[in-house]
């Protein structure tokens, strides 16, 4: 979820050149493996999910998306600031978050268009739009002002909300940003001490905005605070302690599918420690995340080749274009999930659906790609 500035070269009888190339590709890069890792979770009892993170740790593709947009917001934000000031800002956070919420509603549309050609059953209940086919006048006005929301469709309430304090939250990340930091964390400590959550039709949300915001802060004060901040990252000790944590949580995660490390962990404390509160982030959730971005930081370059291979120009297409490559992979794992109720739930169609998927993100992300770059070449 970006400003894109850089435009792609179109060559006949190539493939397009990845689109602006003097950023960071490793944020694409990291976007779009996590879209992808997004999908194959979406997928329920899917032997693609394996592939994932949520697996073999404490967090997820979640923790990544979130980040990785706080990184983002703060690149082309502070870009807009350089060139037309605050009142860009201001006008760029609102638009963006127009299209969220418009690409919110269409996707509540669509995933309820899926679930009615699939004829209900199963699939309506599973996916929370059974209500909706029920009372669709009631449910689209709460839809409306964000208050209803079909499964794995919550993230993007939360990116409308984010993008709405931006910018005011980038002028106090530009002037005070360890203040700024310190704010978040002690909202989200409160969070956690009070059970603080925003008001909604049932009292939940699969990701508390609350508890949640500190990872787009986050992200923005990594990027902004960069030299400060590095040092520590890289250093040997933040290096041994996240491999450290990452081991533990390893250990603990896969005690509950083999059984010889059960014997490693406690049973009473495996079962306090995991499956850990992911609604509120729960601080262990945190602390894998940052220990995942430490080993990154080291191990990953700005140059790494490769960010060069087939495999990473998809994901790198699908992090550029994140918002409806979100939304197309929603609408995917509904459609994969009717298949497997539908068709087949064996092992061939698992890995079918994960792999089809997967290409038909790429696919769609290399179309959104060309269709923005033929305009700006012709002219």
């Amino acid at each position: 979820m970006h400003d894109r500035t850089a435009t792609a070269k179109l060559t006949f009888g190539k493939p397009p050149e990845l689109k602006g190339q003097a950023r960071d590709l490793r944020i694409d890069a990291c976007r779009g493996i996590a879209l992808w890792f997004i999908f194959l979770d979406h997928v329920p009892n899917n032997i693609g999910s394996w592939l994932t993170l949520r697996n073999y740790g404490f967090s997820d593709a979640a923790e990544v998306f979130m980040f990785v947009s706080g990184v983002t917001c703060a690149l082309a934000y502070r870009k807009a600031l350089r060139f037309e000031g605050w009142t860009g800002v201001v006008r760029r956070t609102l638009r963006r978050s127009w299209d969220i919420y418009v690409a919110f509603l269409l996707l509540t549309i669509g995933c309820v268009i899926l679930v009615h050609l699939a004829g209900g059953g199963r699939l309506a209940d599973e996916s929370n739009t059974r209500i909706l086919l029920d009372h669709p006048g009631e449910k689209l006005a709460q839809a409306a002002v964000l208050l209803y929301r079909p499964v794995n469709t919550d993230v993007l309430p939360i990116f409308v909300l984010l993008h709405l304090s931006f910018a005011p939250l980038l002028w106090l990340l530009l002037r005070v940003p360890n203040v700024t930091l310190g704010a978040s964390l002690t909202l989200y400590a409160l969070v956690h001490v009070f059970g603080w959550t925003v008001p909604g039709p049932n009292g939940h949300w699969a990701f508390n905005p609350l508890a949640w915001q500190l990872f787009v802060v986050l992200g923005a004060w990594w990027m902004i605070e960069d030299r400060s901040v590095r040092p520590w990252v890289t250093s040997r000790t933040a290096r041994a302690l996240a491999v450290l944590y990452l081991l533990l949580s390893l250990i603990i995660v896969l005690s509950s599918h083999i059984k010889p490390l059960d014997a490693l962990i406690p049973q009473a404390q495996s079962q306090l420690l995991y499956p850990l509160d992911k609604s509120n982030l729960h601080p262990l959730r945190l602390l894998h995340f940052l220990a995942i971005a430490v080993l990154a930081a080291w191990f990953v370059p700005r140059d790494w080749r490769w960010l060069k291979t087939p495999v990473m120009r998809g994901a790198i297409l699908c992090g550029q274009n994140s918002l409806p490559i979100y939304c197309v992979g929603v609408l995917l794992a509904f459609a994969s999930h009717m298949a497997l109720l539908d068709i087949s739930e064996g092992l061939a169609m698992q890995i079918a659906l994960s792999l089809g998927g997967i290409g038909a993100m790429i696919a769609t992300a290399t179309l959104l790609s060309l269709i923005d770059t033929k305009p700006k070449r012709q002219s």
